[in-house]
């Protein structure tokens, strides 16, 4: 999990990875359709319809995308409080960040190197 500290390190060596304040979630694409799975395994497609659906459009067999449900706020800052009411009330106010593509048409890349 991402930690919160006052400054990030410096030097080249170092990449960043924003913290979002949603909820950590993976889509999985397969010939089923696409699905989306909280951190603790649970299936919450329904909950993130509007989600599931743009998941489906994407051009790929199959694929299993890790990142994070958000809602934005004016500012461009992730809202977990919006988030919340977005899940049962505006679920186009949903944003889904990707951060890991793990496994993309029949390939296993998470033993892939992270930059080239």
């Amino acid at each position: 999990m991402p930690t919160l500290v006052a400054k990030p390190p410096q030097g080249d060596d170092w990449m960043h990875e924003a913290k979002f304040d949603g909820y950590r979630s993976q889509i999985i694409i397969d010939a089923g359709g696409a699905r989306i799975f909280t951190r603790r395994g649970l299936d919450w497609t329904s909950k993130y319809r509007d989600l599931a659906a743009a998941a489906r459009t994407l051009d790929v067999e199959n694929a299993i995308i890790d990142g994070e449900v958000v809602v934005l706020n004016e500012a461009g800052l992730s809202d977990f409080a919006a988030l919340r009411k977005a899940i049962t009330r505006r679920q186009h106010d949903l944003y889904f960040v990707a951060f890991d593509l793990l496994h993309l048409n029949g390939h296993d890349l998470r033993d892939m190197a992270l930059e080239d």
